[in-house]
């Protein structure tokens, strides 16, 4: 897959953000902003990406949504949103939030793609493009990805990025066959290392593979 970047380049945390359009074969991402806010409470109503992500209300949307924004001014990295490049038609949303995993600055990976569209490969393309992105804009911070243990579409996605399983952390999410929110729920975690890294002209990646789309987390709670 080739990304086109429309911004300057950057390097590690950035002093301006890289306020670019990146584009895929199928996707426009923009960084998110106040404007996205509607688009962004069509997407987290979805029932699937809310089960995953939620709960949500469009203050909290409203909230996050700012939040972004000032991630893209403070790290010079956040989340994008994803449009078609065909029609404009809403897609997700994507891309990666700076924190520390025990006391190491890292970037997490996460998407979101509404739930009409899972299974054609729109969470792949995005967190691909996101990768591609990285290698430029973020090359020496190592990236991160997780998500319930027993989401395995999520899952799928992240070893289709060639990112490695390692190891579970407890965070505040969903627990299998038990309702609600846990405050100690078993993460699985992926990483992808400065030298696990690969040339985007070594990958074998395909934009429309029927890779499974359900969310990472992302939901309202610190860090992410």
């Amino acid at each position: 897959m080739t990304c086109v970047f429309t911004g300057a380049v950057e390097t590690d945390r950035a002093a301006q953000p890289p306020a670019e359009v990146v584009l895929t074969p199928r996707l426009r991402l923009t960084p998110i902003g106040p404007a996205d806010v509607d688009d962004l409470i069509v997407l987290y109503r979805d029932p699937l990406v809310a089960f995953w992500t939620g709960p949500w209300n469009p203050e909290s949307v409203r909230v996050w949504t700012a939040d972004m924004a000032t991630r893209w001014s403070v790290d010079g990295v956040a989340k994008w949103l994803a449009r078609s490049r065909s029609d404009s038609s809403l897609v997700g949303r994507g891309g990666f939030t700076r924190f520390e995993l025990d006391g190491e600055p890292v970037l997490e990976l996460g998407w979101v793609v509404r739930d009409a569209l899972t299974g054609r490969g729109y969470a792949t393309e995005i967190g691909q493009a996101a990768l591609d992105w990285a290698a430029i804009h973020q090359p020496r911070t190592p990236i991160v990805a997780f998500t319930e243990v027993h989401n395995q579409a999520s899952q799928a996605v992240m070893r289709h990025l060639r990112m490695r399983p390692s190891g579970v952390i407890r965070r505040s999410g969903l627990i299998e066959g038990r309702p609600g929110l846990h405050p100690d729920a078993p993460f699985a975690l992926y990483r992808l290392d400065r030298d696990d890294r690969v040339s985007r002209g070594d990958r074998e990646f395909s934009a429309t593979g029927p890779v499974g789309d359900p969310s990472t987390s992302d939901r309202i709670r610190p860090p992410r």
